[in-house]
């Protein structure tokens, strides 16, 4: 792993870049993905739960993240359902989706939520949540579903649960670059920290969490003592306007956000590697032939 200024760049980036440039190498399909930016207010403004991932991890060992992961293909099964309609969903998440795939991704962005943080975005009804996932029964519900052993619809039925989806806010959307091994389409949301609820360091792939300003964990970043991924830092980056969750989730509204995803795009210029995120050129680096 090499970082600059806190960014993570995997070693085999470089000879990957070449090969597709070079037409040696087929991108790998990205698979659909969703992650969440729980927010709570502190007497400075609001803060994000984030996780730092273990340095046993093969992708972005050490790296500051948030609650998230692949879509699962039951995510597309029915719900009790609250918010905004799959339908509605698919207009605002982007081009080319459907109610189901809309259905899953948000669907995706909960079940991650929960399984990661214990925090829970669903309720006995259309107007409530639930107030209170630490007991032992809710954990074993939890590894269930972090080991696949039941899927997110039958934990909503079984426990007569409706999925809030009006709860988040569309924020970003990221396409892991065309080099890259591991590929994901995600879908980044904001959501509030629901009354009641805390967060659980119950990640089995963070080997800590904390609660962060957006400017404390951006000033860490630029000061290189905080790894990570562009589309973490961005994101971050977008929150710093706002005083409150509220008024970032206000800004998360339908229509107040470009969701067009953002793709890495890698230019041979001579023996030089140009690296560039559009739109967000701090992120642009050129790595010499020798890298």
């Amino acid at each position: 792993m090499t970082t600059t200024n806190g960014q993570w760049f995997p070693p085999s980036w470089p000879e990957r870049i070449r090969a597709l440039t070079e037409g040696r190498l087929e991108p790998v399909e990205p698979r659909r993905a969703a992650t969440v930016l729980l927010l709570r207010d502190t007497g400075r403004g609001p803060a994000v739960h984030m996780l730092r991932r273990r340095a046993s991890m093969a992708f972005a060992a050490g790296a500051y993240a948030y609650p998230g992961g692949g879509v699962d293909p039951r995510d597309e099964r029915p719900v009790a359902w609250a918010g905004p309609a799959p339908e509605a969903w698919a207009r605002r998440l982007g081009e080319g989706l459907g109610p189901a795939e809309a259905q899953a991704i948000v669907c995706a962005a909960v079940r991650e939520t929960f399984e990661e943080s214990g925090v829970l975005l669903a309720g006995p009804d259309e107007g409530s949540v639930v107030d209170d996932t630490t007991g032992e029964e809710w954990e074993a519900d939890r590894r269930a579903l972090v080991s696949r052993e039941l899927c997110f619809a039958d934990f909503l039925a079984g426990r007569s649960l409706v999925l809030r989806s009006d709860l988040l806010g569309p924020w970003a959307r990221w396409i892991t670059p065309e080099f890259e091994e591991r590929r994901y389409d995600t879908w980044f949301f904001l959501t509030a920290l629901p009354p009641g609820q805390r967060t659980r360091d119950v990640s089995g792939e963070a080997d800590r969490t904390e609660w962060l300003r957006p400017e404390e964990a951006v000033a860490g970043y630029d000061r290189g003592e905080m790894v990570m991924l562009p589309p973490t830092i961005a994101t971050l980056r977008g929150l710093l306007p706002y005083d409150s969750a509220e008024a970032a989730l206000a800004a998360a509204g339908e229509g107040r956000r470009d969701l067009a995803p953002v793709l890495a795009r890698a230019e041979l210029v001579g023996e030089e590697i140009v690296l560039s995120w559009p739109g967000h050129e701090e992120f642009t680096k050129r790595m010499g032939a020798g890298e």
